[in-house]
């Protein structure tokens, strides 16, 4: 049976504004934030989409988000598989210190992160296991742009080293409650489309 995955990025936060390195480190959404949340729950209604199962990472900027786009009205389950990439030392440093391209994928483990593998491998485990449950047809996952990014790519069956190549396709998905909608069967991920309700309403 085909089932239906809206994998999201939260919504924006303190640390975004600020262009701080957030990935296990967690920060407030910011007014904006809270309100791109609200539009997506626009975005929900007016399309007549409804979910019978709801899943975000263990911060609260995703959990946040979450409960905003459900009106607080969802139960739903924070799991740590769904956390962002982790930086290590660098978390809530300047996002000017991000290395080259080139190294970025290992780079961080050596700081107590983690590599883009490893965050890769984390997160896409656990987005199969949500959705091989039984009663999981429409799902809502409330997530990370680098973990959806990286979801996205092993998905794609893309090294992290090519996938620069199709992330400008995909970008409006990574930006804060942009989205992925994803057909899954058989233990098969499609991406179906890209929403990204904030660049349509803004």
């Amino acid at each position: 049976m085909k089932k239906t995955l809206y994998l999201m990025r939260h919504g924006q936060t303190q640390f975004n504004v600020l262009r701080k390195i957030q990935g296990w480190i967690d920060s407030p959404l910011t007014e904006e934030g809270m309100n791109q949340a609200k539009r997506v729950r626009e975005y929900f209604e007016e399309n007549n989409i409804t979910f019978d199962q709801a899943y975000c990472s263990t911060a609260e900027r995703a959990s946040d988000t979450l409960e905003i786009v459900t009106n607080y009205q969802m139960p739903y389950t924070r799991l740590k598989g769904l956390k962002e990439k982790g930086f290590g030392r660098y978390e809530g440093e300047s996002e000017d210190l991000h290395p080259n391209f080139d190294i970025f994928h290992t780079y961080y483990e050596q700081f107590g992160g983690e590599t883009t593998q490893q965050a890769t491998k984390r997160v896409s485990e656990t987005v199969h296991e949500i959705m091989q449950k039984d009663g999981h047809e429409n799902v809502l996952i409330v997530s990370h742009g680098g973990a959806s990014a990286m979801f996205l790519a092993s998905v794609l069956h893309l090294q992290p080293e090519d996938f620069s190549a199709y992330k400008k396709q995909y970008q409006d998905a990574f930006s804060n409650c942009g989205m992925i909608r994803y057909s899954y069967e058989d233990g098969v991920f499609v991406p179906e489309e890209v929403i990204a309700p904030n660049l349509q309403l803004v």
